[in-house]
């Protein structure tokens, strides 16, 4: 059962919600109570304020934060929390023929009912029979009196018993002779006499179609149907008697609400320093007013990046695991924001590798520190728990070192021992879930970084604060798990290709 609603505006494009029915049995003081316990702990977080205007009819005013806000989104969030929608169980236990109790299912309860009018129409159609007969027996020693009736006024005259006089000389029974002598004289004229015999014919031919019904099920079934539709007719829909003062209709359709729906979206400037300090500024800031962001003693930047209060943040960590933190519950950014490790259960023998927003339509390359890796779709990677999601397995001894987005059509891979190979991007599989493939092989050391790219565009990476750019990749193309040579001229002594 719902509520009934409906939007009504106000000026200056504003409008509020008007509630004015409620579900059968829901106390309204008791509800109002409810949704205002909701929005004091933020559980409805779109909703303002709620008030009670009713006087002899129900007005409960829902009052919205923000006008932009969908109102079929916002009452769809009051039903699921709120006895303004509520469901109600028909509990069937009977008692079947009226001695043994028991649970009946819909359809057993249907053929119990049609068996009560079964019983009914046939104990009321004996008992129709029962007074039919008694008023033929009657009928029958009126018309006896009527065929002698000077006879009749004699005997009553001049015997002193005359009702055993008429039983002897007509064969009368007790109730006929009762029904003479009980007679008024009025009725003793010509008229009284057709209307006996009409009535007497009539009840001969209602008690032959009774004793037919009584002897017939299919009859009585026949009967039943009839009624049944009598009753339709007086209270079914469209009498005056059988309007619903309710609106019966199908289950409202479950809509599918996005954990963002209720959430404003305002810009952001996540930032996240190298002990996992993370908070959320105001606004997208300037990289110079980045630059000027103050971290703890001994701490420093690793993460900053724009975002909105919307998006979802992803969080992957050197354990091979993803973790998901909805940017609007990132801590304001006065002070140094909270440890990352109170968002999300990451062990605190594992760091973060990387930090940056969801998208569901990028496809990520992860490889761990031996070596190994494959592509899994950003679409896979969303943790429904603080546990986080493990994607890729990492053995003991070893972590999780690389989580890129992939474009273009080859990797670069390289080394701690500072060797590079390039490959195509199509040699590695895409997977969700595992241990991966050898990029490359290293006889000391491990992997340190990898960077896909378009291979006509050339392979770029910054040294010396600023983008280099290599056209001439021949050398280092070759199959993935091979060794690789020592990296161009310029790449930097730190074997990234950020720069480190």
């Amino acid at each position: 059962m719902r509520a009934k609603w409906h939007k009504e505006e106000l000026k200056n494009d504003n409008w509020q919600i008007v509630v004015t029915e409620i579900p059968y049995q829901v106390l309204k003081s008791r509800l109002i109570e409810k949704i205002a316990e909701l929005i004091i702990n933020k559980k409805i977080p779109f909703l303002d304020d709620v008030t009670d205007e009713s006087a002899e009819d129900i007005r409960v005013v829902l009052v919205p934060k923000n006008k932009s806000i969908d109102p079929e989104l916002l009452m769809e969030q009051i039903f699921r929390q709120t006895d303004l929608e509520n469901k109600f169980s028909l509990n069937m236990n009977v008692l079947d023929g009226g001695t043994v109790p028991r649970v009946m299912n819909l359809k057993e309860v249907l053929q119990a009912f049609v068996d009560h009018r079964q019983e009914v129409l046939v104990r009321r159609s004996k008992h129709r029979l029962a007074n039919i007969e008694h008023r033929l027996e009657v009928l029958g020693g009126l018309l006896i009196a009527y065929l002698n009736i000077d006879e009749v006024i004699k005997i009553i005259r001049e015997e002193d018993d005359p009702k055993t006089k008429m039983i002897k000389r007509w064969k009368l029974t007790e109730v006929q002779c009762e029904a003479i002598l009980n007679m008024r004289l009025r009725s003793l004229r010509k008229l009284e006499e057709i209307e006996i015999r009409h009535e007497n014919k009539e009840l001969k031919e209602e008690k032959e179609e009774l004793e037919k019904l009584v002897a017939s099920k299919a009859r009585q079934m026949t009967a039943i149907k009839k009624q049944i539709k009598g009753i339709y007719e007086a209270f079914g829909p469209g009498t005056k008697l059988g309007e619903r003062r309710t609106k019966v209709g199908k289950a409202p359709v479950g809509l599918d609400i996005p954990e963002d729906a209720f959430i404003e979206k305002e810009p952001v400037t996540v930032i996240c320093s190298e002990k996992g300090w993370i908070r959320a500024m105001k606004g997208h800031l300037e990289p110079d007013k980045i630059a000027a962001v103050s971290y703890k003693e001994g701490d420093g930047a690793k993460f900053a990046f724009h975002a909105q209060t919307t998006d979802k943040l992803i969080v992957f960590g050197t354990n091979g695991k993803f973790y998901t933190i909805g940017a609007d519950k990132l801590p304001p950014g006065r002070g140094f924001g909270e440890p990352v490790r109170l968002m999300i259960d990451l062990q605190n023998e594992a760091d973060i590798v990387t930090l940056n927003v969801h998208d569901p339509e990028r496809k990520l390359l992860l490889a761990a520190d031996d070596g190994r890796g494959f592509i899994v779709p950003e679409k896979e990677i969303l943790s429904q728990t603080k546990n986080g999601k493990q994607c890729l397995l990492v053995k003991e001894g070893v972590e999780a070192r690389i989580c890129v987005s992939v474009t273009g059509d080859h990797v670069a891979v390289i080394g701690q021992n500072r060797k590079m190979l390039i490959f195509k991007l199509a040699e590695i599989p895409e997977m969700t879930r595992g241990v991966g493939v050898i990029l490359q092989r290293y006889k000391d050391g491990g992997l340190s970084d990898a960077k896909t790219f378009t291979l006509k565009e050339g392979l770029s990476w910054y040294a010396g604060g600023r983008e280099r750019i290599e056209k001439s990749l021949k050398p280092w193309i070759g199959e993935r798990a091979q060794a690789g040579m020592l990296p161009p001229n310029g790449f930097p002594r730190q074997p990234k290709f950020n720069g480190g």
